[in-house]
């Protein structure tokens, strides 16, 4: 999904076919967040990632986020990270969002540890609306003015506002 800057403003306006109010739930968002470890804040995001959907475990979540990382490292550099993965019997993508309250080493190309972390889940079968999303929501984490405002999110409900604006 590329992004358009307007002209006048220099502000990025990102063409959205999906909408994050229906990917991501203010119970999905989680502001301050204690993780010991990029393994323990892929654990807490599954539990996230799975609070609109209790048919589905978390530890398969988990375990699919953790093969995931086994391909490639998904930070997004910047202190941002992107975990993501398929899922059987999804119809529709779901995502979560983490603010952590001290960063964590997550193997990023840069270096640096991460303290925001956006997972999502698409179905299994994914379409071209599921790799809009995708590239949208990395495009997303990678605006400079969003992420200063995610860190100074002080609820998580002023995170989910935040993100979803």
């Amino acid at each position: 999904m590329p992004v358009r800057r307007e002209r006048r403003t220099g502000k990025a306006h990102y063409p959205n076919p999906m909408l994050l109010e229906e990917i991501i739930k203010p119970d999905s968002v989680l502001c301050n967040a204690h993780a010991r470890s990029k393994k323990h804040s892929l654990e807490i995001l599954s539990e996230l990632l799975v609070r609109s959907h209790p048919d589905i475990a978390s530890e398969d979540i988990f375990e699919k986020l953790i093969e995931r990382e086994r391909l490639g490292c998904t930070s997004l550099d910047d202190g941002v990270a992107f975990p993501h993965c398929r899922v059987e019997g999804l119809d529709a993508s779901v995502g979560a969002l983490m603010k952590l309250t001290e960063a964590v080493e997550f193997d990023a190309s840069d270096g640096e540890p991460v303290d925001l972390i956006f997972g999502l889940i698409v179905p299994a079968e994914v379409n071209e609306q599921d790799h809009a999303t995708i590239s949208g929501i990395a495009e997303l984490l990678r605006d400079q003015d969003l992420r200063a405002r995610m860190r100074a999110a002080t609820t998580s409900n002023e995170l989910y506002e935040t993100i979803c604006a």
